[in-house]
């Protein structure tokens, strides 16, 4: 079958956000900056490329600046209509956080705690999708502090797949920038960090949760540097 690319509409601000801020241009191209200067990181195309197909990227998470890295590697084109999905309590807390993660990255921000949450963090991917936007969710719904590779995957990335079939997801794994940003540091350390995306998935028909969610967390694992090496 051949590769459909899908060239997305425009979003307009009310569906995106992007760029409510006079400053919030600038402010991105420094923090684009830094972080390359940071860590040196380097985009690995490793089944897939870099093509205007309208797409959600799925990433392990280990640090409050994952989605930057996967942002800084995209080209321009890309970037400019690629958002984060990110927690509401942390980039709402102050008024600093608030302008970055609304105003220079246009987060999809989502509340997490689902007793006290007042929309639906399905439909908000969706609604992004919708109106032209590729993602960038982190199925493990928070950062990895632990010694495991991944953690169990949360349900959402199925439900939006399921809620708009056809989409493609594509598996990013994002190393070394839990050790640039370790727990408790508050200065970085530079370190080389890598980003390295896979080859796309898609909702077969028929397919389970469980399944489904196997597979995507596999698809994940098989682009670590440790499954690599084994």
């Amino acid at each position: 079958m051949s590769n459909v690319v899908v060239r997305p509409k425009a979003a307009s601000r009310a569906e995106t956000g992007r760029r409510r801020h006079p400053l919030a241009g600038i402010a991105g191209a420094a923090v684009l900056g830094f972080a390359r200067f940071l860590t040196a990181v380097r985009g690995i195309w490793r089944g897939s490329e870099p093509v205007d197909t309208q797409r959600i990227y799925f990433a392990n998470h280990a640090s409050h600046g994952d989605f930057v890295l996967v942002w800084a590697v995209l080209p321009p084109r890309l970037r400019a209509r690629t958002r984060p999905v990110a927690g509401a309590e942390y980039w709402l807390k102050s008024a600093v956080r608030r302008f970055v993660g609304r105003d220079v990255f246009s987060a999809v921000l989502i509340e997490r705690d689902g007793e006290t949450r007042t929309a639906d963090p399905v439909a908000q991917m969706a609604e992004a999708r919708d109106g032209g936007a590729s993602l960038i969710p982190f199925p493990e719904g928070t950062r990895n502090m632990t010694d495991d590779p991944l953690l169990p995957f949360k349900s959402g990335i199925f439900h939006l797949a399921n809620a708009r079939p056809g989409v493609e997801l594509v598996p990013v794994w994002i190393d070394n920038l839990n050790r640039v940003m370790p727990k408790g540091e508050f200065v970085p350390l530079p370190l080389i960090c890598t980003v390295t995306f896979g080859a796309p998935l898609r909702l077969a028909a028929g397919e389970g949760k469980q399944d489904f969610l196997a597979r995507a967390q596999a698809a994940l694992l098989a682009l670590s540097p440790k499954a690599g090496a084994q």
